[in-house]
């Protein structure tokens, strides 16, 4: 057994290994701050949440039943997963990656080195989006994802939105399979199209959409040197975009009127201090009637909305 029922004799910290080569069986609790430490000298943040994770993960327990069984045993074969896992995390390689799975709106999606690892921002993007179809009464909202990447913007609306009609593009044929693996999980019955397109270039101009949504590239070449060894891990071409991060969203300005129906809108992700050089952009931009910014959780304009109906 990887878990040990009722509460046992208590190990000491310091025999948590034994050696090397022999684990013993030691407390959940009493390895978490083991490994949080370790973790947290590499300089990674969150690193108690990252073990709990982990435990989570090779003990296949949720985080309720982990806390209430801190006190247990787990054995060595437990043991040696996790030490194998944190050896790899303290290289800085992304836990996501080493886990082959990623949370985002609630959902366990998988995600492997083909795909950017989604960040808490874009769940942001998809409050909006729903938000707009749902003060907005649309029945079946017909909705456009540029750049799928592992399929969370259009798994998490198909699950969101009653008879959401989506199509996800993206220009890497192994992400769409890793979206296409996701939707097969999460949302079987919804209905979903994944094209290969590198941005609008493959889709047909007779569809429109309610809502265009996008989480492009949009780190500089510079702040790309300076990133952390996490964000380095996520492929270049679904985080960099050009000198000044903007030219997958200059091609977004440009192309997506063409498809947006009466009355949608276009919303999509963007960079730290973007939001002043987007809002030039679109104003210079007859197409474009109304833009509004929102802010995310650490007040850093994150969330760019279009309209082109007055």
């Amino acid at each position: 057994m990887l878990f040990s029922f009722p509460k046992p004799e208590v190990v000491e910290v310091s025999s948590i290994s034994g050696s090397d080569n022999n684990p013993v069986k030691a407390h959940i609790g009493a390895l978490i701050s083991k490994y949080a430490h370790q973790l947290t000298e590499v300089g990674i943040d969150c690193a108690e949440a990252e073990c709990e994770l982990i435990f989570c993960c090779v003990l296949e327990v949720d985080r309720l039943n982990l806390y209430l069984h801190g006190d247990s045993l787990i054995d060595e074969e437990a043991i040696a997963k996790i030490e194998n896992i944190i050896s790899k995390r303290i290289t800085r390689y992304p836990l996501q990656y080493i886990l082959s799975e990623s949370w985002f709106y609630g959902r366990c999606f998988y995600v492997d080195e083909s795909v950017m690892i989604p960040t808490p921002e874009t769940e942001l993007l998809c409050k909006a989006a729903i938000g707009f179809c749902e003060t907005n009464e649309i029945q079946r909202p017909h909705i456009l994802d540029i750049g799928a990447g592992s399929g969370v913007i259009p798994v998490t609306l198909a699950c969101e939105l009653n008879d959401a009609e989506i199509i996800a593009v993206d220009i890497s044929e192994a992400a769409l399979q890793v979206a296409k693996r996701n939707a097969a999980k999460l949302s079987p019955k919804k209905k979903m199209i994944f094209l290969k397109s590198d941005l609008f270039e493959n889709l047909d101009k007779t569809i429109k959409f309610d809502l265009i949504l996008s989480n492009p590239p949009y780190i500089t070449e510079e702040e790309y040197k300076t990133v952390s060894p996490e964000v380095k891990a996520d492929p270049k071409i679904a985080i960099t975009s050009g000198i000044d991060g903007l030219d997958a969203i200059r091609v977004i300005l440009e192309k997506a009127p063409d498809y947006l129906a009466e009355n949608g809108r276009i919303m999509f992700e963007i960079g730290h201090k973007q939001s002043e050089k987007i809002a030039q952009l679109v104003e210079s931009d007859s197409c474009y009637k109304s833009i509004s910014i929102l802010k995310d959780l650490n007040d850093i304009d994150r969330i760019v909305i279009l309209s082109c109906d007055e």
